[in-house]
């Protein structure tokens, strides 16, 4: 709508009126520190909590990235909205009279601001009515059935558990005939539908089980109505109003966030009566999402109450419930990759739900379960091998396929050579020998997956140079330095790098295919063999250890013989195998040239992905996208923090990796001895 200038009145009253501690603590989880309240602070990557509000001065400061001000600017800046929206907002909120500069404008701003009061009244006054209809003859039926689902009266007064008369016009009359609401209010509050082809108004909920629903404040804002027979659909729930919007809502929120901070965890299930089974249990820390797939907005809004940020999603463990948690999945996955979001898949045995769970077990046994839910990577994991006959060759190529997809996403390089073990080893059957050899082409196949910021179109001239010389230094270490070759591989598989240019990648793969084959040559000789040898400093387990390298001489003449067979790749590559005065001089300062070099290689590659993402958040929308927009800028400023923090490494050489240097250390000792 088209707000008009607010009085500065209405602009002081709402000041005063408002608790930054109460406004604050809606999106942030704050806990008490002295005369102040602290928490992760909203407006950036926040670690530990540097985020303090102070309800004395009614003021929010961030120490690490210097946000603050008062309740009305954080929700501004946190919802980028408005000054006069935040405030209108406010004022409802706290019941703030609102006067405006346009005395002719007041009435239509009264009147957009009443409406929703009203809404929130005639909402209000159906909840009891539906509660008072529970208790009554003609509710009998719906009683019964909840007390068959072993409820308590307590439970149905915490809830406001109610019935919906059978009558086409019960409601109608009570709220239109005889408490004189205008027909439009109640039908924009979601409850009355208008007759087609003729005039008149029917009830929405008709002989159902109906269950409020409320907003963070514990207002009915809309209603979840559950067929007593045969009736389709099963649950009904109320339309999209001014007060209710169904992908932003989530069930029992106003009852578990308490508990979801104090836990510092969530348990996220699919049905209403899920969330009252454990609440009736003690499992407080339970929502649901309102019949749609588990939206961002709602992920976000548990979020806010949680500091690990642990949201477990425990939907039904049949097809449908299995696509349901599959779709969750893919809302959050940007968040679960990043690690925003640590997510935990529970599925039940047998395929119950935990209202059908908790009936037969006691609260323990479900906590137990919680406990022992995988993360969501895992469980993704397990439905694709649940899925794939791994004896018939296609389906084991296509879970192979779906497996590495699944971590070319993973952003850790460390949790992906975990993870791409664990799977070979999976995929193997506990063949040894064939998991080694999986684990090898699964990591092919999951940086194939990944984007490296390996484009041409991102790169820059000097980027070329600085990688021909560190990629050739790296390359030169490992033919005439056998001691370095495990490093250096370790080194490349930690920062999940490879080789940019083109005849680089060329010596490489030869490398690796010669390598590969002396392995399997060893492999084939007897047990007690004295030419059967092992690398325990491989990057493998011991049990799965490579057995060492080619030697050194047959490398460098084998590297010979296969180059002749690519006179243009021969060309650029020959230079490596001899050694002039200045890679003399590199070789023996080997530790400090790989770690020169793989940091250099890193800086080119944070360079492309950043000039990349740059380009990406000039391209969109933020007011149509701004999740996009700030996963956007978050790996904006990651890349420039991780470039500083190769930039500072490069810069603190200290004395005693100088002193590594034979050269160096004969210098010193040279230059001591004289001083004496």
């Amino acid at each position: 709508m088209n707000i008009p200038r607010l009085h500065p009145d209405t602009i002081d009253d709402v000041k005063h009126r408002v608790d930054i501690v109460d406004v604050v603590s809606e999106h942030v989880v704050l806990r008490k520190q002295g005369k102040d309240f602290v928490g992760l602070c909203p407006f950036h990557d926040d670690k530990s909590p540097s985020f303090s509000v102070s309800p004395s001065k009614q003021f929010y400061y961030c120490f690490s990235c210097g946000a603050g001000g008062n309740s009305i600017k954080f929700l501004m800046e946190l919802g980028k909205r408005s000054f006069s929206d935040v405030v209108l907002d406010l004022a409802r909120r706290y019941q703030v009279p609102v006067k405006t500069l346009e005395p002719a404008q007041r009435q239509e701003l009264q009147r957009q601001i009443s409406l929703r009061e009203q809404l929130y009244e005639v909402l209000a006054l159906t909840g009891r009515f539906y509660e008072h209809a529970l208790r009554q003859s003609q509710g009998e039926a719906a009683l019964a059935y909840l007390k068959s689902r072993q409820l308590r009266d307590d439970t149905l007064q915490q809830f406001q558990l109610g019935y919906a008369p059978a009558g086409w016009q019960t409601l109608y009359g009570y709220l239109v005939e005889q408490k004189r609401y205008p027909v439009e209010l109640v039908e924009q509050a979601g409850l009355i539908i208008p007759r087609q082809g003729e005039r008149g108004y029917y009830d929405r909920f008709r002989d159902r089980l109906m269950i409020p629903i409320h907003d963070l404040q514990g207002r009915v804002i809309g209603f979840g109505g559950r067929a007593l027979g045969d009736e389709q659909p099963k649950y009904l729930n109320s339309p999209e109003t001014e007060l209710f919007d169904k992908g932003k809502t989530l069930y029992g929120m106003d009852k578990a966030r308490t508990a979801i901070a104090k836990q510092d965890q969530a348990i996220v299930v699919e049905g209403y009566f899920d969330v009252i089974a454990l609440h009736a249990a003690g499992i407080t820390n339970t929502v649901a999402s309102l019949g749609t797939a588990l939206s961002l907005a709602q992920v976000r809004q548990i979020l806010r109450y949680t500091e690990s940020k642990q949201v477990i999603l425990n939907f039904d463990a049949d097809a449908a419930g299995t696509k349901a948690a599959e779709r969750a999945i893919g809302e959050v996955a940007d968040l679960a990759y990043q690690g925003e979001v640590q997510l935990r898949i529970l599925n039940i045995p047998d395929g119950k739900d935990p209202d059908e769970f908790l009936r037969i077990h006691p609260p323990a046994a479900y906590q137990q379960l919680i406990e022992q839910a995988p993360l969501w990577l895992d469980w993704q994991i397990q439905q694709v091998l649940n899925q794939t006959d791994l004896s018939q060759a296609d389906q084991f190529q296509q879970s192979t396929q779906e497996i590495a997809k699944l971590l070319g996403n993973l952003p850790n390089a460390t949790l992906r050579t975990h993870y791409i073990h664990q799977c070979a080893e999976r995929l193997s059957q506990n063949n040894a020998r064939l998991a080694v050899q999986l684990e090898s082409d699964l990591r092919t196949q999951v940086r194939g997956q990944r984007w490296h910021g390996r484009s041409q179109k991102w790169q820059r001239p000097g980027d070329r140079t600085l990688l021909e010389e560190s990629e050739a230094n790296l390359l030169r270490l490992y033919l005439h330095m056998p001691t370095y070759r495990s490093l250096i591989k370790e080194s490349l598989e930690e920062r999940d790098l490879d080789f940019s240019l083109g005849h680089h990648r060329f010596l490489w793969q030869q490398v690796m295919q010669l390598e590969e084959l002396s392995l399997s040559q060893q492999n084939s000789l007897p047990l007690n063999s004295p030419d059967r040898s092992f690398n325990h400093a491989s990057s493998l387990p011991t049990a799965l250890a490579a057995p060492s390298p080619v030697p050194l001489p047959d490398l460098i003449s084998l590297l010979q013989d296969c180059c002749t067979d690519h006179p243009e790749q021969a060309t650029l590559v020959y230079p490596l195998f001899q050694l002039n005065e200045k890679t003399k001089r590199d070789i023996v300062r080997a530790p400090l040239v790989i770690r020169a070099s793989i940091a250099s290689m890193e800086r080119v590659m944070c360079e492309k992905r950043r000039r990349h993402f740059l380009e990406l958040w000039k391209q969109t929308d933020y007011v149509n996208a701004p999740d996009l927009c700030q996963y956007y800028q978050q790996q904006i400023y990651a890349e420039n923090q991780r470039i500083e923090e190769l930039d500072q490494q490069q810069r603190q050489v200290t004395f005693d990796d100088l002193a590594q240097i034979p050269w160096v250390g004969e210098f010193y000792d040279a230059l001591c001895g004289a001083q004496e």
